[in-house]
């Protein structure tokens, strides 16, 4: 009964410092329920607005829905001007996660004709990490492993763990 009682305890103990690796990152989808859509002629700058309100991290998603449309990250000028010509990326799937990989500025535009020009343009400023922010400590610290990694370590400890508590010892 005891054993039982510290194979819990163990589990437990691994979940909790194991755990903040799976909710490091966040995914936002842009433009709410509404998706990536040609704004109201009177709410020109609805995206802009949308992403005021949300704080973005390095290791976020953004993910555009949208029916009939692409989007593009495209430099500040290009973005100013709602120009198409040189975007840095491009997708025009209907269902596109783009993954925040540094902070600063980034900036997307519709791809369709006269869709930037009518708002549908946004800038997403992420934050540059603070090592000195321990709430976003495990979120800023995250690498594309580091769920792995705790999967891996998990797996491999769980089988020592209920190996000992079946034999009734440790160690």
């Amino acid at each position: 009964m005891m054993m039982s009682s510290m194979t819990t305890s163990v589990v437990f103990v691994l979940v909790i410092l194991l755990g903040p690796q799976y909710v490091a990152s966040l995914e936002f989808d842009v433009g709410g329920p509404k998706g990536w859509v040609v704004p109201p002629s009177n709410d020109t700058n609805i995206y802009n607005i949308w992403a005021s309100h949300n704080r973005f991290q390095v290791g976020d998603s953004i993910r555009f829905r949208y029916r009939k449309d692409s989007v593009m990250q495209v430099g500040e000028e290009d973005y100013k001007r709602c120009n198409s010509t040189h975007p840095t990326f491009f997708s025009n799937i209907g269902n596109t996660e783009f993954r925040l990989q540094h902070s600063g500025t980034f900036y997307f535009i519709s791809g369709a004709t006269g869709h930037c020009e009518k708002g549908q343009k946004m800038a997403i400023r992420v934050l540059v990490p603070d090592d000195h922010d321990k709430s976003h400590g495990y979120h800023d610290a995250v690498t594309p492993f580091a769920g792995v990694s705790g999967i891996i370590i998990t797996l491999l400890f769980l089988p020592f763990v209920l190996a000992c508590d079946a034999f009734g010892s440790y160690m």
